[in-house]
C-alpha cells in the first residue's frame, strides 16, 4: 500500500515514476520547493524518511548524519524526502543499487543541488534523475485539454468552439501560478503564498544551499532584474547594468562574478529554467542567437517580486503579454517533457526573426509555435512562422499561433492551427 495523501491531485510526472521504477534501482525527482515533489513521490512510495529540518525530523536526520545505513532498511520503495540535507545518502544508495538488480528500490526528493564535491558518484545507470515543476493549467484544471500535444505533431487535431477566457482570468492564472497550495485559493491568497516564497529564499535558502553568506538586497536587485526581463534574451551585461547603474571597468568584472554566482544559486534552487535556443536545420547557423530566453520556473515568482496583480497586468498589456508568454512556456516545458521532447525558442540575430517556442521530439521532428495575448495579432504571428517556414532546410511538423483569448480551436486554410492555452494538454 503506497502513501498517498487525501486530496492528492495526479500529475504527469506519475506516469513516468512508475515507468523508471521498473527500470532503474532509484529515482531522483528535483524541482524546486512547494511544486508537490514530495506529494508525488508519497504516491509511489511505501515508506518515508523525511530529513528536512524541523523538530519532528531532527531524529531521523540526526542518524543519517551518524551513518545513512541506519535510515535506509524500511519497505521498498523507500522515499528519502530532502536528501541533500544529507548528501552522503546519494553515494549510499547508488552503493545499495550496485549490490542487486532489484529495480524501484528508492526515491530521492529535493529541492537544492548539494554543492558536488559532497558526492563521490554520478549515479548514471542506477539513479534516474527526474525535474519537476509547478502545475501546468490541464493538471490545476485550468485547461480542458481539448488539443493534444501529440496529436499536432500526428495531425489529428479538428476543428471546434471553446467557450472563451476572459482577459481576467488569464491575468488571475498568471499570478497565482501552479503552486499545488495555491490553485484552490483565491488570487489574494495565492500572492501571499509566493511572496512568502520569494522571502524564505532571500532570508534563508541562498546561504542554506551552500553555507556562503550572500548580500541580500543584491539578490532581491538581481530577482527584480529576472522579473523585469522575464521572457526576453537579456544576456549578464543587462543584469549587471539593472543592479549597478554607475558600474566602472574594474568593477564590472567583480559584478559579472557575483552576478553569475548568483544565477547559480537560483538554479540550484530550481527558481529559474531558462529556454535554450534552438540552432539546428537552419541554414544560417551563424547568424542564430545563442542566449536563452530567461524564465521563472513560475510566472508568479516574477509577479511576486515586482508585486504585480492582475490588475497591473490588465492595465499594462506589454507586460501582461510576456507573463503570458512565460506563463504559456512553462506550460509547454511541461507537456513537451512528458512526451520525451525539449522546448527551445529561436532568434536570427541578422534579420531579428523570432520564434516564440520550438519543441522538438526524439526523432528530430518538431514544432513552431508563436505566442500572443490577443486574438489582434495572430496574422503578425502568422507571418513570422511562415518566414521562419522559408529559412528552415527542414520544414516544422506543424506550425501554431497560441492566442489567450480565442474562442475555438483552427487549422487555418495555410495548414497554421490557432488555439489558447486553455485548451492544451501533452
Amino acid at each position: 500500500m503506497n502513501l498517498t495523501k487525501e486530496g492528492y491531485r495526479k500529475r504527469l510526472i506519475d506516469e513516468a515514476i512508475e515507468e523508471n521504477l521498473k527500470i532503474f534501482g532509484a529515482i531522483s525527482i528535483e524541482g524546486p520547493k512547494w511544486c508537490g515533489k514530495t506529494w508525488t513521490a508519497l504516491n509511489h512510495s511505501k515508506s518515508v524518511t523525511y530529513l528536512n529540518n524541523t523538530a519532528d525530523n531532527f531524529r531521523e536526520k540526526h542518524l543519517a548524519e551518524m551513518d545513512v545505513n541506519l535510515v535506509l532498511d524500511k519497505d521498498m520503495p523507500e522515499l528519502i524526502d530532502e536528501w541533500q540535507e544529507v548528501p552522503a545518502i546519494w553515494d549510499a544508495i547508488r552503493f545499495k543499487c550496485d549490490q542487486d538488480s532489484k529495480k524501484g528500490k528508492y526515491i530521492l526528493t529535493g529541492s537544492a543541488t548539494p554543492v558536488s564535491d559532497k558526492i563521490r558518484h554520478s549515479g548514471a545507470g542506477r539513479i534516474c534523475r527526474m525535474k519537476m515543476y509547478t502545475m501546468s493549467l490541464y493538471e490545476s484544471g485550468d485547461s480542458s485539454g481539448e488539443v493534444s500535444l501529440q496529436d499536432l505533431f500526428d495531425n489529428k487535431v479538428k476543428n471546434k468552439l471553446l467557450d472563451k477566457v476572459e482577459l481576467k482570468k488569464l491575468a488571475e492564472l498568471i499570478v497565482r501560478g501552479g503552486w499545488p497550495e495555491s490553485v484552490n485559493l483565491d488570487v489574494k491568497g495565492a500572492m501571499k503564498i509566493t511572496k512568502s516564497y520569494i522571502e524564505a529564499v532571500l532570508e534563508k535558502d541562498i546561504v542554506e544551499v551552500d553555507g556562503v553568506k550572500r548580500d541580500r538586497e543584491k539578490m532581491e536587485m538581481l530577482l527584480r532584474s529576472l522579473a523585469r526581463n522575464e521572457s526576453t534574451v537579456s544576456n549578464n551585461n543587462v543584469l549587471i547594468k539593472d543592479i549597478d547603474d554607475n558600474v566602472t571597468e574594474e568593477e564590472l568584472t567583480v559584478s559579472r562574478n557575483t552576478v553569475a554566482d548568483y544565477l547559480n544559486v537560483l538554479n540550484r534552487l530550481h527558481l529559474i529554467e531558462n529556454q535554450k535556443s534552438f540552432m539546428y536545420k537552419i541554414r544560417s547557423r551563424a547568424n542564430v542567437g545563442k542566449n536563452p530566453k530567461r524564465h521563472f520556473t513560475d510566472p508568479s515568482l516574477g509577479c511576486a517580486v515586482l508585486n504585480i496583480t492582475p490588475e497591473k497586468l490588465k492595465n499594462d498589456l506589454e507586460t501582461f503579454g510576456l507573463y503570458f508568454e512565460a506563463l504559456c512556456e512553462r506550460d509547454l516545458r511541461i507537456y513537451a517533457e512528458s512526451i520525451g521532447a525539449k522546448l527551445y525558442h529561436y532568434r536570427d540575430n541578422n534579420t531579428g526573426l523570432e520564434v516564440d517556442s520550438i519543441i522538438e521530439i526524439a526523432d528530430g521532428e518538431y514544432g513552431a509555435i508563436e505566442i500572443k495575448l490577443g486574438s489582434n495579432k495572430e496574422e503578425e504571428a502568422v507571418q513570422s512562422l511562415k518566414k521562419f517556414y522559408e529559412l528552415a532546410e527542414v520544414k516544422p511538423k506543424f506550425m501554431c499561433v497560441i492566442c489567450g483569448l480565442y474562442d475555438a480551436v483552427v487549422k487555418r486554410p495555410d495548414g497554421i492551427y490557432v488555439l489558447p492555452i486553455t485548451a492544451l494538454k501533452p
